[in-house]
């Protein structure tokens, strides 16, 4: 291939949109450039994407054949004939024995490969699979749930326009979380009229371009945010009129936030309150304010408490449904929506009673679930795209509980950590070899969908998800060629036939969950350039014009079932990218539940009202340890060549200099660090960025790789060999890997 392909990032949620040149051999990626036709990010990337193609042709552990575990432990080569066959029966038999609720699923794609899991729901559904969990588990359901409840549809900043853009425990130079974010932040930081507020331990880039960086003591932000509230309530900060209009549980919440003792909180967070409340005063004086949470508190102490209370700074000071503030977006999924049960209510997980989220299953009770003689234990687990043994909490306890399962399937690119374990490893093409695109659609008033087209074939032997769902699907009898035959026959006849036939298939319930399989043999065999993964976008073209008419008229697709199908080939034929629908600033009231936001969440305000005060940490760990921080050279664990990183190629410890200085360390040195669940030896890196006591591991590390001449290869640190499965949040489960108790100890040279 001699022309530039479009196609997009698959390291962060923004999946910019990139153009790969292939090499002379056809498969390796000679250049990589910023895709300028892209509608979002018009031609920005970061230096990670260019480098992408470690991910495509810097594997030595790429899986090209099915493989079944022999009983001494070694795996052999099989067909797929046989390896649906038997994954199919052993699945069966589990389900009939104990139900196909004791199979669990997890995973379905990561940051940019969601269209392969989305044809997961018809293989759950035909193996009786009830419970699911994926990594939004580990990170994002305290804030959906918290979302919900006070809003009744998510939210999402509009960070580019705003007067004040407010980051708590995010990065948005590394981990970006908006379109074109270095550029943004930049431009910030360039204009005289607008700000930036950074709480976060870590004195990070995006820190280092803020006017106010709020470096708190870690683990305290629920503390620093509560004082930063009651300032907006004391200094009469708060928009009144609004409150008065839009919101609900006022009163409630002013009264908790009046006897709040801000100068003791702010010396909680050992932040100076005059710094504080000139933060606090820039916001409550904005015309707009953007705020955007991210791991460093969803992974940490008062997870839920903290989403809680960052969305009560600017909805106090009336910041969502106009520009520069918070909207509600459109999408072509439903990813991030709860109902929004109150704590208590709500679907439990079968063991523990832990509370399911969105439909997942917290990733920490996991192991809880299986190691049990419960008579509702999970039995067999099935792996899409995920690496479960190395990227949730408690490595060495996910491993004992994946082997005590009858059954473990998985499906990669590569034989991970966890397919290592696995009794069936079915290979799947990468992500530049197959029909491709994310749900992670958040942009406003455009929204964007980009259906990335494939860059290359995939090597012989193996096969894109959607192909491997259907025909585990097809294994169980669940569907044949007598469902299939009367969706094809009305094909034939045009696709307005075709909708009012598959409306009438979707009437029968156990069928409808099928739909997705349904559609990929029916309508994408007809779908042009091999495109039949994309079948089932044509189904959520027509959810998305049925939800948000007028956003898709809008957008130029028209109306009813002309705009479904408009909008349908628009993305089929749009290899850049396409806006799906637009909107005005006034559809945000239209989306919240009964147009209002509810500030009163009696068991949330309750914990905000009765703040302990901070307990210092035993001396055994003196320490902090935040697992898994983003940096420059640093991604999700599909990266696994080594090589690909420019900088920190080991994956060093960071320290404060002033702690390096007091225990007599140097750049290059190795220390022990301990945890209550485990200890490893690794190089320390000493910065100013780090306050004294806390410690960074990055993420991404620890993985165990092929080198070329056969030997086994691991490169740093995996952070879950250090994390603990029961250091949770106490209402939606979500780990505290930014807030780990350690201790360091020298190592004799």
């Amino acid at each position: 291939m001699t022309e530039w392909q479009p196609t997009a990032c698959i390291l962060c949620e923004c999946n910019c949109g990139i153009q790969i040149l292939l090499g002379p051999d056809g498969r390796s990626f000679e250049k990589i450039r910023g895709d300028k036709l892209h509608p979002t990010s018009a031609g920005y990337t970061c230096n990670k994407a260019l480098r992408l193609d470690h991910y495509q042709n810097g594997r030595t552990d790429r899986l090209t054949s099915p493989l079944r575990r022999r009983p001494d432990g070694t795996f052999e080569e099989i067909d797929w004939d046989t390896a649906i066959s038997e994954v199919a029966a052993r699945l069966r038999e589990i389900g009939l024995r104990h139900g196909g609720e004791s199979i669990f699923y997890y995973g379905g794609g990561g940051q940019g490969n969601h269209l392969g899991g989305a044809y997961a729901t018809a293989t759950m559904a035909a193996f009786g699979i009830r419970y699911r969990s994926s990594a939004l588990a580990q990170e994002k359901t305290g804030d959906f749930w918290v979302g919900a409840r006070m809003a009744g549809h998510p939210v999402r900043a509009d960070v580019e326009h705003a007067e004040v853009a407010l980051f708590v425990g995010k990065n948005p130079y590394q981990s970006h979380g908006f379109p074109r974010a270095r550029t943004v932040l930049k431009e910030i930081a360039r204009d005289p009229n607008r700000s930036m507020i950074v709480l976060d331990p870590v004195r990070t880039e995006t820190a280092e371009l803020a006017d106010f960086h709020l470096q708190l003591r870690p683990g305290t932000d629920i503390y620093l945010l509560t004082a930063m509230a009651a300032i907006l309530v004391r200094d009469n900060l708060i928009d009144h009129d609004w409150l008065a209009e839009h919101a609900l549980g006022v009163d409630e919440v002013l009264a908790v936030l009046r006897a709040v003792p801000i100068e003791r909180y702010c010396a909680i967070a050992d932040v100076r309150l005059d710094l504080v409340t000139a933060a606090t005063h820039r916001l409550g004086r904005a015309a707009s304010v953007a705020a955007l949470e991210d791991l460093g508190v969803q992974m940490n102490r008062y997870s839920t408490v903290v989403s809680y209370a960052e969305k009560l700074v600017w909805l106090l000071t009336g910041n969502i449904g106009k520009p520069g503030t918070q909207y509600a977006f459109t999408g072509l999924s439903n990813l991030g929506f709860d109902r929004g049960h109150p704590a208590g209510a709500g679907p439990r997980s079968p063991v523990v009673g832990a509370p399911i989220v969105s439909g997942l299953v917290p990733c920490n009770v996991i192991t809880e679930e299986i190691l049990t003689d419960h008579p509702a234990r999970y039995r067999a687990m099935f792996v899409e795209s995920a690496n479960p043994a190395h990227s949730l909490a408690d490595s060495a306890r996910m491993r004992e509980a994946l082997a005590a399962l009858e059954l473990v399937v998985v499906v990669d690119v590569a034989m991970t950590e966890t397919a290592r374990l696995a009794d069936y490893v079915l290979p799947a093409a990468t992500q530049f070899e197959k029909y491709e695109a994310t749900f992670f659609n958040f942009d406003f008033p455009r929204n964007i969908f980009h259906l990335r087209h494939p860059v290359l074939p995939p090597p012989p032997g193996v096969l894109a998800e959607p192909e491997i769902h259907a025909r585990l699907v097809e294994a169980t009898g669940a569907l044949t060629e007598d469902d299939y035959a009367p969706l094809r026959a009305a094909l034939s006849r045009g696709r307005e036939t075709f909708a009012t036939a598959f409306l009438g298939v979707l009437a029968d319930r156990n069928k409808a969950k099928l739909a997705p399989v349904l559609l990929y043999r029916t309508l994408g065999p007809t779908l042009p350039d091999g495109a039949d993964a994309a079948a089932m976008l044509w189904a959520a073209a027509h959810n998305c014009v049925r939800r948000f008419p007028h956003s898709v008229e809008r957008a130029g697709y028209g109306t009813g079932l002309a705009a479904a199908e408009a909008l349908f080939e628009a993305i089929l034929t749009g290899e850049h990218g396409v806006v799906i629908t637009e909107d005005d600033y006034d559809e945000t009231w239209k989306r919240l539940r009964d147009s209002k936001v509810q500030l009163h969440i009696p068991e949330l305000l309750q914990v905000i009202a009765t703040l302990p005060d901070a307990d210092d940490d035993p001396a055994e760990w003196p320490y902090v340890l935040a697992a898994g921080e983003r940096r420059a050279f640093t991604a999700n664990t599909i990266m696994r060549d080594p090589q690909w990183r420019k900088r920190d190629s080991g994956g060093a410890l960071r320290i404060s200099t002033t702690d390096a200085r007091r225990l007599g360390l140097a750049a290059g040195d190795r220390v022990r660090l301990t945890t209550r669940r485990g200890s490893t030896e690794v190089t320390v890196e000493p910065t100013d960025r780090m306050r004294s006591g806390h410690l960074s591991l990055p993420n991404g590390l620890g993985l165990t790789v092929t080198a070329p001449d056969g030997a086994t290869v691991t490169t740093g640190v995996a952070p879950n060999e250090l994390t603990a499965f029961d250091s949770r949040d106490e209402w939606v489960g979500t780990p505290w890997h930014k807030y780990v108790p350690a201790r360091i100890d020298t190592v004799n040279a």
